[in-house]
């Protein structure tokens, strides 16, 4: 590929994040695939291969909420990072971490909280929400476990202020499997710190 034509696909990446960026923060988008898709009819792209990676999104995003959103954003963000501390407080035996915006700080007021539990016995969390009186949605989810591709189970909860938690069970091998990493992430004690070190 011809230098000029690298340059204009980056550009149009750049563009694209930054478009699909915006819809996230001021429409309350929250699946990236959606927002790109948007993003590149709106730019007259609709046919591009050049689509950005979501953490390229993610980071329009950041500087997005801090060019335009600086006054509220904070405020909603340490909102988010409270509930899903008391979540994660809840869920204790279950050796919670945290994961996605409300961990990156791309979140906004539409974002959901996502938890991922560790426990070998697949009904305990059911159990543990049913004995907690807890209403939910359960469901399943495709992960990468040891190289190859299981289904977990999944449950949606809502949070008092009307928040959806997405929380995933994995078996407690994947807690040591060395595959978190701390900015992708957080457990309670990690969240608590980051609340510590944020103003409210």
């Amino acid at each position: 590929m011809s230098k000029p034509n690298a340059q204009r696909r980056d550009l149009m990446r750049e563009n694209l994040a930054q478009q699909a960026a915006k819809l996230m923060a001021e429409d309350g988008i929250t699946d990236h695939a959606y927002a790109k898709r948007k993003a590149a009819r709106q730019l007259g792209a609709s046919d591009t291969q050049h689509l950005p990676s979501n953490q390229e999104v993610d980071e329009a995003l950041h500087s997005y909420r801090k060019l335009f959103q600086q006054d509220s954003h904070p405020g909603i963000l340490y909102q988010l990072r409270e509930e899903a501390l008391a979540a994660m407080q809840q869920f204790a035996p279950f050796h919670p971490y945290l994961t996605g915006s409300v961990l990156s700080g791309s979140a906004g007021a539409h974002s959901d909280i996502n938890l991922m539990l560790y426990s070998d016995d697949v009904k305990a969390v059911l159990l543990f929400l049913l004995k907690h009186n807890l209403e939910f949605d359960d469901g399943e989810w495709l992960v990468r476990l040891g190289g190859r591709e299981e289904s977990v189970p999944s449950y949606t909860l809502t949070s008092e202020t009307g928040t959806p938690i997405h929380i995933v069970v994995l078996p407690e091998n994947a807690l040591h499997s060395g595959s978190r990493h701390p900015d992708t992430h957080a457990d309670t004690a990690a969240v608590a710190a980051l609340l510590a070190a944020s103003p409210a």
